[in-house]
């Protein structure tokens, strides 16, 4: 380890800005033609997402070929292949990047690389079945400035992702990493800088939304020998990968914000709670770690200032309730991860019972840029009461499933339409998931309300940490409600009796409901076992996992009644109350669905209609998919 000055810091942005210098026109630049080599633009850079989603589709395989392919071609030292973060756009990964015409090649295999350097790179002409299609209008789009999936975004927490190469912490400085540290630490005591946290208006973006410059306010101001500063990247809603990718995509903006928060509340040590199931994530971090050692940017005397402050990483199992955040410190401290009743909380007595600051990933990431561009520029986007932009993974039944940011306030219509490009095949719209697990399904009706925290929560949901599932006609909301609450009950820490007994007792409910067994009496004691538990469970998994009963029963009663009363699902989605028919004018009496069925439930002689014997039929809808000819459906 080495210690730098903030004049080595400006040396090594001036040297680093040259390596993103292509980069950083091509920003500006919208081209419609291509930059091959032949056409004498020079130096070249490929970028390849590298994000674990990617990384599943063979990404780091297109890496290598590209690399094979411009060696092969003997133009290896004119074109750089650089391995990014995610670039957001899940649903056509992998993703690659020809800089600078910004030619976005969409959903690209290995065996394209030989093809994007013979025609894109030497000939300057673009691979056009590799360009993005637009739904509506069925062009071409070669460039990402012209998709609607990035139009409405506003990129900051992720602003590094898919730019930036994560393992090099020079391209990380060259985009003002660290500046905000060094000028924290020379310009501005911890009392100023904690002022300008709390004047961008930043909340919480794990869930609670609490004043992030407030939280730091309190942690200062409780004194101890030691302090730590803790960063919750356990991330265990289902579908959610907000904070997951932007490990993977800047590590060294998660580094730098604890670095700055432990400075301001007088921390000299820092923790990163991450779940073991993120070996991507886990790796990068551990690569930034060494870097920003060796650098000089954590450990002793950082920069010259005086200052101490290192970090290190702590694993989790996956536990759902380790986000809470005293459920979290006591994993760390090698308990059960048991959530503690509040007061104290943890600025008082944390970690090994000192006082410990908590943030999620997102939230820290935007720390260092609201320091470098003031409180000001970040306070004037989003609403009056929730400032900046939020990170969300948009999945479901959704066209452009991925990973968006957006203003707050932006509307649910937006997101879903505008930027995801509405329902998959055609479907109606039917709900939206947002808050994960413990979140709220909205409907139809609720599509033009702003996203905030106050407004999500007024209607039923909750922001949470950024999860967003979309639904479809095809979606049944009595099933998704018991999906959820298996997850929760499966999650349960079991130390509070509402939690432990109560969502166990509701998910009894609900299967009743879903077996055709349910009685109106069910839905009545359902919605107030839901409330109580709402009232008196220890922790925010308890207090909320009643969201998607109680939202889905507010807003699909008549879903809830149909199970119950008429015994059906419209939806099609319970077995139980499903009954599978042969229709005698179509059945050809082939016998073939007879002799596939598991349950030997079809009976019928040859040439003849066949019937099904709905005591013996398990639904298990094997019958229907061997069907040649039409003749069964299910009612």
């Amino acid at each position: 380890m080495r210690t730098l000055t903030v004049d080595d810091l400006a040396a090594i942005k001036k040297r680093a800005e040259k390596v993103l210098e292509l980069r950083e026109k091509s920003n500006a630049l919208v081209s419609e033609e291509s930059c091959g080599l032949e056409k004498g633009t020079g130096h070249l850079q490929i970028l390849c997402c590298g994000g674990t989603g990617c990384k599943a589709s063979e990404s780091a395989l297109i890496v290598d070929n590209l690399k094979a392919s411009l060696e092969n071609h003997g133009i290896s030292d004119k074109v750089d292949v650089i391995t990014t973060g995610c670039f957001g756009f899940c649903e056509k990964g992998p993703i690659v990047k020809i800089i600078p015409d910004n030619t976005f090649y969409t959903q690209v295999t290995p065996s394209d690389a030989e093809e994007i350097v013979s025609e894109h790179i030497l000939g300057g002409r673009k691979v056009e079945r590799l360009l993005y299609v637009d739904p509506e209008t069925q062009k071409h789009i070669s460039d990402s400035k012209h998709m609607n999936f990035y139009g409405k975004q506003v990129r900051i927490a992720l602003r590094n992702c898919g730019f930036i190469d994560p393992e090099n912490i020079e391209e990380y400085i060259a985009r003002d990493g660290y500046a905000a540290l060094a000028d924290s630490l020379f310009h501005k005591t911890p009392e100023e800088v904690i002022e300008m946290v709390k004047g961008s208006g930043l909340r919480g973006r794990g869930g609670a939304g609490f004043p992030t410059g407030k939280k730091w306010e309190f942690s200062r101001a409780y004194q101890d020998d030691a302090k730590y500063v803790v960063c919750n990247a356990d991330e265990g809603d289902p579908g959610a990968f907000m904070d997951r990718s932007i490990m993977e995509g800047d590590p060294h903006s998660i580094l730098e914000a604890m670095t700055i928060c432990g400075y301001c509340i007088g921390s000299h040590n820092g923790l990163i709670y991450i779940r073991a199931e993120y070996p991507l994530a886990v790796h990068r971090l551990q690569v930034a770690l060494q870097q920003a050692k060796e650098y000089g940017f954590l450990g002793k005397d950082i920069l010259g200032s005086g200052f101490d402050f290192d970090i290190e990483i702590r694993y989790g199992a996956g536990a759902f309730v380790c986000g809470e955040e005293t459920a979290l410190i006591h994993s760390m401290e090698g308990k059960r991860g048991e959530p503690t009743l509040k007061p104290p909380f943890p600025a008082e007595s944390g970690y090994l019972g000192k006082p410990t600051n908590v943030n999620n990933v997102e939230t820290l990431a935007n720390i260092p840029i609201i320091l470098t561009k003031g409180p000001e520029w970040f306070s004037s986007i989003g609403t009056e009461k929730s400032k900046g932009t939020k990170v969300f993974a948009l999945a479901g039944k959704i066209n452009n499933v991925g990973l968006i940011e957006v203003p707050m306030g932006t509307t649910l219509r937006e997101i879903i339409y505008d930027i995801g490009g509405g329902v998959k095949n055609g479907k109606k719209f039917k709900a939206v998931q947002t808050g994960g697990p413990s979140g709220g399904c909205l409907t139809e009706k609720h599509l033009d309300i702003p996203i905030d925290y106050e407004s999500l929560t007024a209607a039923g949901s909750m922001m949470g940490s950024g999860g967003m599932i979309v639904m479809d006609e095809d979606d049944c909301m009595v099933a998704i409600a018991k999906f959820y609450l298996e997850f929760i009950v499966g999650e349960s820490c079991g130390k509070c009796t509402p939690c432990r007994i109560g969502n166990k007792r509701m998910l009894e409910i609900l299967t009743r409901i879903t077996e055709g067994k349910g009685e109106m009496k069910d839905l009545t004691m359902l919605k107030n076992l839901a409330e109580v538990i709402k009232d008196t469970a220890l922790c925010g998994l308890g207090q909320t996992s009643p969201n998607p009963v109680l939202s889905t029963m507010n807003n699909f009663y008549e879903e809830y009644e149909e199970h119950v009363k008429k015994h059906k699902c419209r939806a099609k989605k319970c077995k139980a109350l499903l009954t599978y028919t042969i229709n005698p004018e179509k059945c050809r009496g082939c016998g073939i669905c007879a002799k596939d069925c598991p349950a030997n439930a079809i009976m019928g002689d040859v040439r003849k209609p066949h019937v099904i014997n709905p005591y013996l039929c398990i639904r298990c809808g094997m019958c229907m998919s061997r069907c040649h000819f039409g003749a069964i459906s299910v009612i």
